[in-house]
């Protein structure tokens, strides 16, 4: 085939981008640097991360997608293009086919949006397909079978939950609630308790640290650096792993909350497969320590966590390329 064929997992925090017969080749943030004055791009990925809370007032740094949908067309549309050209060997020649996840709960309006993003940035033609399928096929489970399995997929902007069996989604859930809000619980509770502002970068840091669903026997301590929010000035503080437990509980909730709503809302055949198989979960938010453990205690199914989670999407985004006929039917909404 003439023409390139990519896949990207457009996530609220990373991007992975997956070439056809390569695998996956590109992975970074969903971050764009902006210079107000000229309207120009000034970074994308890595290099515009690093910028987050550090730039003077005629820079900003975007991150375009919010709770897994586009919230800036043009920025989005930039990294989209950042991505293809980076990516795509012989672009100038023949624009790509591109195969893009999209949250389950999306709209019709913001599926159009991401497909016009992906064919102004470059595309020759795109497709979405629904992520809580794309986890399932990248953590190997058999969707075609006509048994049921449970993926609980959790993002940066979104946390999603279905039921899959005979190759599509039996019943699902998608909750605006995933990794970028454990982030600002955990910048609330420092908040609070000990009237230090942290940064975005530092609340992540802290959540990649010393995070954990349940609270633990062994305390570990992390040393974070803010600012004094009575004095102004800095200051440094030692937090612990079970303070992070007490701070992110809200919204661990919220994403049990609606994986009992699934679980409520399956057929009891399936109920029956999903408590012998298990619940399998996939996503970056899936990391964080004994967070299978709490959704086996609140749910009552065995819990566990698939192979490379972070991976899962774009995995799975890559298999449907690699055999776009065979899924076509399944996973795919052209428009």
């Amino acid at each position: 085939m003439l023409n390139n064929q990519l896949a990207i997992d457009l996530g609220t925090c990373n991007s992975l981008v997956y070439v056809r017969g390569k695998g996956v080749v590109l992975y970074e943030p969903s971050v764009v640097a902006i210079s107000l004055g000229d309207n120009k791009i000034l970074a994308v990925g890595e290099n515009a991360k690093e910028m987050i809370g550090r730039t003077p007032a005629e820079i900003k740094v975007y991150r375009p997608l919010k709770d897994g949908v586009i919230a800036d067309y043009r920025v989005t549309r930039a990294m989209m293009r950042h991505f293809i050209t980076k990516t795509a060997s012989n672009f100038r020649l023949f624009k790509p086919d591109l195969v893009i996840s999209v949250p389950a709960g999306i709209t019709s309006t913001e599926r159009r949006a991401v497909i016009e993003a992906a064919i102004s940035a470059g595309a020759r033609q795109a497709f979405v397909a629904k992520e809580p399928i794309l986890a399932a096929i990248g953590a190997g489970i058999p969707i075609n079978s006509c048994s049921g399995h449970m993926i609980i997929n959790i993002g940066g902007g979104t946390s999603e939950v279905a039921v899959i069996s005979l190759g599509g989604i039996v019943t699902a859930h998608s909750v605006r609630v995933a990794g970028d809000k454990v982030d600002v619980a955990i910048a609330e509770y420092i908040k609070k308790k000990y009237n230090l502002a942290i940064g975005t970068q530092s609340a992540e840091e802290i959540k990649i640290k010393v995070g954990t669903a349940l609270p633990q026997r062994e305390v570990k301590y992390l040393e974070i650096q803010g600012r004094d929010l009575i004095l102004g000035l800095p200051r440094n503080i030692k937090i612990s792993n079970n303070e992070v437990c007490e701070a992110i509980s809200d919204v661990l909730a919220e994403i049990i909350q609606a994986a009992k709503v699934v679980l409520s809302e399956t057929p009891p055949e399936l109920s029956a497969d999903i408590m012998n198989k298990g619940i399998i979960m996939s996503g970056g938010g899936s990391l964080l320590p004994k967070i299978n453990e709490l959704v086996a205690q609140s749910t009552g199914v065995p819990c566990f966590v698939a192979e490379e989670p972070l991976f899962c999407v774009i995995k799975g985004t890559g298999t449907v390329l690699e055999h776009l006929e065979e899924y076509k039917k399944v996973v795919m909404n052209k428009r």
